[in-house]
């Protein structure tokens, strides 16, 4: 089970044609992107193409069914 990193989502500028790397276990000091933590679990990161630049909510409380993105699961945490 993944730690909750914030019951919240992290909004964050992307570029297009960036690839980021989301925090799928909650362990990583650069929330809500991987910082190699996972190493000590079996979760591991999920791959985020941005399409188009803009702002993106990545799930923070890593129960999303939407992960990275947040889908509102940490309303009911």
């Amino acid at each position: 089970m993944p730690k909750i990193a914030q019951k919240s989502p992290y909004v964050v500028d992307v570029e297009a044609g960036k690839t980021y790397f989301w925090c799928a276990c909650g362990l990583s000091a650069r929330q809500p992107f991987c910082d190699g933590s996972h190493k000590t679990t079996a979760d591991q990161p999920v791959r985020h193409a941005a399409e188009t630049s803009g702002r993106v909510a990545f799930c923070g409380c890593k129960h999303s069914a939407r992960a990275p993105l947040c889908d509102g699961s940490h309303a009911r945490l």
